[in-house]
């Protein structure tokens, strides 16, 4: 009790100190030049104001509902900002100006529920966002606009079901996006635009459904793209060649596949291309039709499309049967007629004899 007593008080000397607020960020904040690591979240908290001017600052664990916009600027060198493991339901726009240097934010395991579109302001410089265990349910265009820097995003555990599609516009750079259980249910074209970067997306354990055939098409460098444990029931072939990185690894079990001829084609031909690795393909099981419920793609393919090629092959046969017939019919319909005009023509000659 007596450590958050002295916290409070301490950021009240602090930012009663600080400058008058102003929309945006503003250039210079009076950096000190005394910095020191600091973890606030340790029971023995440094006494000496000069602490306050650090490079990393720990203030996960301290119960901290609200984090007011523009309250670090005295803290403008710093790198490193631990806000994990708080009581934060929502930032004001530009609440983290004029962080400048900020490289690394944790904001893990609060209750923020959206972002707004000045949430990056300041943030020029940052590479690691860290935005899992939160209530977000929807991304804004804009809400990362300025994070042009930014190499790494986890949206993980999260209840994310929509995204627009300038949702990640001016994320340059990113690497690595983790979206990984929330309840997204559509892919849209669109949504992954200016990601030519993107090495690594986790889109597992979500209730993925659709994906449209070029949602990855602007993901030129894809090295894995982790799509388990959806509830995918085929794919387009289309979807998948979009992907014109050199080499990409593709995880799809744990969907609700329903295995058909149509699935099977599909998944032959993704086998063809060489760029794109299936890595868990002898790892996927059909829940459709019901008799095929439980047993491996890669054990029932062969006969997948055994009964179509049956039904062609009866079809086929069926026509050339036909087509056949209708000649033999129209050879013999011909003959008849000629021979007709033959015995009329024997008949007149025999009678002019007479």
């Amino acid at each position: 009790m007596k450590s958050h007593l002295w916290l409070f008080s301490l950021f009240s000397t602090l930012w009663s100190s600080a400058a008058p607020e102003a929309d945006g960020c503003e250039e210079g904040g009076g950096c000190r030049e005394d910095f020191q690591p600091v973890n606030y979240s340790s029971p023995l908290l440094p006494q000496h104001p000069g602490h306050m001017f650090s490079e990393h600052l720990d203030l996960s664990k301290q119960q901290l509902s609200a984090v007011p916009s523009g309250k670090f600027r005295s803290f403008c060198r710093l790198k490193v900002l631990f806000l994990s493991d708080n009581n934060i339901s929502s930032l004001d726009d530009g609440t983290f100006c004029p962080l400048e240097n900020l490289l690394k934010l944790d904001l893990r395991r609060n209750t923020i529920s959206s972002l707004g579109q000045g949430f990056s302001l300041g943030l020029g410089s940052l590479k690691e966002l860290l935005l899992a265990r939160n209530k977000l349910t929807h991304l804004s265009a804009g809400s990362f606009l300025q994070l042009g820097e930014l190499q790494r995003l986890d949206l993980s555990a999260n209840a994310i079901r929509s995204i627009d599609k300038m949702a990640f516009r001016g994320l340059t750079s990113l690497r690595q996006l983790h979206l990984e259980d929330n309840q997204l249910e559509c892919l849209s074209a669109g949504i992954f635009p200016m990601l030519q970067r993107l090495e690594m997306l986790h889109l597992q354990e979500n209730q993925i459904k659709v994906i449209d055939a070029d949602v990855f098409t602007p993901l030129t460098s894809l090295a894995v793209l982790n799509l388990t444990n959806n509830n995918l029931t085929s794919i387009c072939f289309r979807t998948f060649l979009s992907i014109l990185s050199y080499s990409t690894h593709i995880l799809l079990k744990g969907n609700q596949w329903h295995c058909n001829c149509d699935l099977q084609r599909v998944f032959h031909k993704l086998r063809d291309v060489r760029r794109l690795s299936l890595d868990d393909y002898s790892s996927l099981h059909c829940t459709k039709p019901q008799e095929l419920w439980g047993h491996q793609l890669s054990e029932v393919e062969s006969k997948l499309c055994v009964a179509e090629t049956v039904t062609v092959l009866i079809i086929t046969l069926t026509v050339v049967i036909t087509v056949v017939a209708s000649i033999v019919m129209a050879e013999r319909n011909r003959k008849k007629r000629t021979g007709k005009h033959w015995s009329e023509d024997s008949d007149m000659s025999y009678d002019s004899q007479s």
